[in-house]
């Protein structure tokens, strides 16, 4: 449904709820509900296919779509005459659902300013509508500006063969190497030339520069306008107010109180990491950025005996899909059905029902592959937001996973795990999609609880069983050996140091730049002092990781949220460990208490539900200081 088809319908369905005060709460409360949906399932639709659609007029047409839809949900959020009409219905005896989500909406409408002056509401809602044009030149910047290189061949000595044979040379004797994720990783991490992964590195950290650092100056400008008019010192403030952590101040010390925790692995990490370099370059003095996953792969492979390019024979695409379509159907009780689907916008779109027995749940589309004009990097998107008894839930995962040919695409064990994360938003979705109220379809929870479901399961990669039911040899059809599945698992706990540190870094990029005044401020500098304040690595003049940083539209201030969640991801998953993670028992208790209430409970009380008790750091304090086994 585009914006001309959604607006009108919303209109109307305002309307009513707005004048017909006689009638009966749910009956009333129900036309606002369907408003939102209208507007939310349309804007989701234009989101996608700016994002997927391989036809760039498609593309430009659901961009437009888009601002048109947020501008008119501007526009209610701070109608006044709306907001006294939800303020007046009377909630004695409503249910603690339908409380929450009139308490929720009234604290929305005040948070967009529903409560000012003519003037200042005039003023928010072109700010508002502003920023969603800046938002979409930001990652349209990013999305284009896909970069490349002409390799010799020989300069690409390390790389996995079916990688190698996947890129045959062009009529001069190159190999074309892009800023794309299926090049990048692989080259950072296997080229033996260091001078191919400095410039690669270099290239990727150049993407949409110089055009983005003026386009996030004014969304910095444009943020911290709206934040004073809403009555906020900073975006910070304003952003973090309503999630879980309760404010900038409390984020901040987060992000602290991680870095201190990852500090000493950290700096063994590194140090680990110097050593080896000196193995081959005596005379080393530095890690530079672009070694280190090439060193940490060779520390894991000598340290461990578990080089990562030793598993990619067992991990085809398709056979890891399936297994992990099987996996997730075990665990939770459900079933998935390929269906045809004409209104797919290419013919790589795979399309499944979700059962539970008979009874339909919704359907996942799956978009895999990288195409030219397509989004990036790996996320979870919405088609249809569900709803009980009104509609069913429809999920998207837009990812960049090699694509299927003449030779089979093998995976790495960190993008089985990749795969597995974008799943659990898709199965959140889905599981969630049959609330009362469509406000809170499917991942409605706190901004700061989203990753935890995901995060939770990439806990399965690491167990050799579950890997061995679906990793199988291509050439031989051999399962994966239990050892070295343990071996890789082992090794992936090196370097976690460090990873959490550079986590802390983007958490800290994401918060600062949102936290000073914007007038006048280097992004640069600030970008490359928190580097070298949070990482081991120097900054290197030149680059721009802040211009493609795409998490700085969607997430603004809030990158923590992925350690956050962590943090609560590796508790929950303490529930699992306790009873076999393959137990259907603990998965159905948490699809009961944490999945399918989707956003109608606030998330400490799903995280209570399920584990019996407020969420602990422990677990994952244990995590970061154990060693590998």
């Amino acid at each position: 449904m585009s914006a001309r088809d959604a607006i009108p319908v919303a209109r109307e369905k305002i309307e009513r709820f707005r004048t017909e005060a006689a009638r009966p709460r749910d009956e009333a409360l129900g036309l606002l509900d369907d408003a939102f949906a209208e507007l939310g399932n349309a804007a989701a639709q234009a989101s996608l296919l700016r994002n997927v659609h391989p036809d760039p007029a498609v593309r430009d047409a659901a961009e437009q779509d888009e601002q048109e839809l947020d501008a008119f949900q501007t526009g209610l959020s701070v109608d006044r005459g709306l907001y006294e009409a939800l303020a007046r219905v009377d909630l004695a005896g409503a249910d603690g659902v339908t409380r929450w989500m009139v308490e929720k909406s009234l604290r929305d409408f005040r948070r967009a300013g529903v409560d000012r002056d003519d003037a200042t509401r005039a003023r928010i809602r072109a700010l508002r509508d502003e920023l969603v044009r800046i938002g979409q030149e930001f990652g349209r910047n990013v999305r284009d500006d896909v970069k490349s290189l002409r390799v010799d061949p020989a300069e690409l000595a390390g790389l996995p063969a079916d990688w190698l044979r996947a890129r045959p040379a062009g009529d001069d004797g190159k190999v074309t190497v892009t800023t794309d994720p299926t090049d990048y990783v692989p080259v950072v991490t296997w080229a033996e030339s260091a001078g191919l992964r400095e410039r690669l590195w270099r290239l990727q950290r150049q993407r949409a520069h110089p055009a983005n650092l003026e386009v996030l100056s004014r969304m910095l400008s444009r943020r911290a306008e709206l934040a004073r008019l809403l009555g906020h010192p900073t975006w910070a403030a304003y952003a973090t107010e309503d999630k879980m952590i309760g404010g900038e101040t409390q984020a901040a010390a987060f992000v602290e109180r991680i870095a201190a925790a990852a500090g000493p692995r950290m700096e063994r990490d590194h140090a680990d990491l110097l050593a080896r370099k000196r193995l081959d370059l005596p005379g080393a003095e530095a890690v530079d950025p672009w070694d280190s996953a090439f060193y940490a792969e060779r520390i894991k492979a000598e340290r461990f005996g578990a080089d990562a390019r030793a598993a990619r024979p067992y991990l085809e695409y398709g056979a890891v899909r399936d297994g992990i379509l099987d996996l997730t159907a075990n665990l939770f009780g459900i079933a998935y059905r390929r269906v045809e689907a004409p209104d797919a916008w290419h013919p790589e779109v795979e399309v499944f029902d979700v059962l539970e027995g008979e009874r339909p749940l919704g359907r996942i589309w799956l978009d895999m592959h990288p195409r030219d004009g397509k989004y990036k990097h790996f996320a979870q998107f919405t088609r249809v937001n569900g709803q009980a008894g009104r509609r069913l839930p429809e999920g998207v995962l837009v990812c960049n996973f090699p694509r299927p040919g003449e030779a089979p695409a093998l995976l790495d064990l960190s993008e089985v795990r990749t795969l597995l994360h974008e799943f659990g938003h898709l199965l959140h979705h889905v599981l969630g999609g049959h609330t009362r109220w469509s406000a809170h379809s499917g991942v409605a929870t706190e901004w700061d609880f989203v990753e935890a479901p995901s995060q939770l399961l990439e806990e399965w990669v690491r167990d050799p069983e579950v890997l061995r039911r679906f990793a199988r040899h291509v050439e031989t059809g051999e399962p994966i050996p239990a050892d070295l599945v343990r071996r890789l698992d082992a090794s992936e706990e090196f370097g976690k140091g460090l990873t959490v540190r550079q986590q802390m870094f983007y958490a800290a990029v994401s918060l600062e730049l949102h936290r000073r005044d914007p007038e006048g401020l280097d992004t640069t500098a600030l970008v490359a002092g928190l580097m070298e304040r949070y990482t081991p690595f120097r900054h290197v003049p030149g680059t721009f990781f802040h211009a493609s940083f795409g998490h700085l539209d969607g997430y603004s201030a809030l990158y923590y949220t992925y350690m956050w969640s962590l943090v609560i991801a590796k508790d929950l998953f303490s529930a699992f460990q306790a009873q076999g993670i393959l137990s259907p028992e603990p998965a159905r208790r948490y699809r009961r208490a944490v999945l399918e209430p989707g956003g109608s409970k606030p998330a400490r009380e799903l995280v209570h539900d399920f584990l019996g008790r407020d969420a602990s750091f422990a677990p994952f304090e244990r995590w970061l200081s154990s060693d590998p086994a």
